[in-house]
């Protein structure tokens, strides 16, 4: 039974892959920083949902599903994909949900007083999840390579592809654990924090769509990019996670005052 359950896992695991979600290490930076941005009212009323879990701990929740199919009708969730020229709200919504849509239904959920509480716990972990794949910039990226997944570069000498450099392995190579991280971002004033707060879902995938063109436009296919591309672009991932923890913040603020 054991073995069984492994080879499903290892099968589970060549199946998904690390290249259709922030790293393990990036969700949990999000869920960190908008943890430390909660009002007290917000915090209060999540710590009874959670029970006494932090936002970091339930982060990878949407991830961890994927090995249940019967959580297979949220896989769309994570991810948006449409032309570079194009607005989210100039496309047809897709029959499957997309990123956007999973968001505004687990605040739809939460909101409702007739939501059991076994609802609001699932999708308030989906939501947690759901904002941080929004500011990952491959996750708003073009259909016809998968968000960049089809795009093969090398890394230091290894294979991936441009989805996954901005998943995970910019993320890695800079060394730090998720509270490390979350730790040592930039310093922000009051009036930047807001700033970065301000707006809705759909403005943020906008600007999450322009991150993408810039990102496709950083590489050709089979380049090889290491120590000169991440000095450019790591401090950009960190200001996308930054970005994600703080509206996070501003989603659950809003949602539980």
């Amino acid at each position: 039974m054991n073995r069984l359950f492994i080879l499903i896992m290892f099968a589970t695991q060549i199946a998904f892959g690390n290249d259709m979600f922030w790293s393990k290490t990036g969700h949990r930076v999000i869920g960190e920083v908008a943890q430390q941005h909660l009002s007290g009212k917000a915090k209060r009323a999540i710590d009874k949902l959670l029970k006494g879990q932090g936002l970091a701990m339930v982060s990878n929740y949407a991830d961890e599903i994927k090995a249940d199919r019967s959580f297979s009708k949220f896989s769309a969730w994570h991810y948006v994909n449409f032309p570079a020229d194009k607005k989210y709200t100039d496309q047809e919504p897709s029959q499957y949900g997309d990123v956007v849509m999973g968001i505004q239904k687990c605040i739809a959920i939460i909101k409702d007083e007739k939501s059991s509480e076994a609802d609001k716990v699932f999708y308030l972990k989906m939501l947690v999840h759901l904002v941080g794949d929004l500011h990952q910039p491959m996750h708003v990226g073009r259909l016809e390579d998968k968000g960049g997944n089809d795009i093969q570069i090398q890394w230091f000498g290894e294979g991936t592809n441009l989805h996954r450099l901005w998943d995970r392995d910019l993320i890695v190579a800079y060394g730090m654990s998720y509270s490390e991280l979350a730790a040592n971002l930039p310093e922000l004033t009051k009036k930047q924090k807001k700033a970065i707060q301000e707006g809705d879902v759909y403005s943020w995938v906008e600007e999450s769509q322009e991150l993408a063109n810039e990102v496709y436009d950083s590489v050709e296919v089979g380049e090889k990019v290491a120590y000169k591309y991440s000095y450019k672009y790591t401090e950009t991932v960190h200001r996308q996670l930054q970005k994600g923890g703080l509206r996070l913040a501003k989603v659950l603020n809003d949602l539980f005052r």
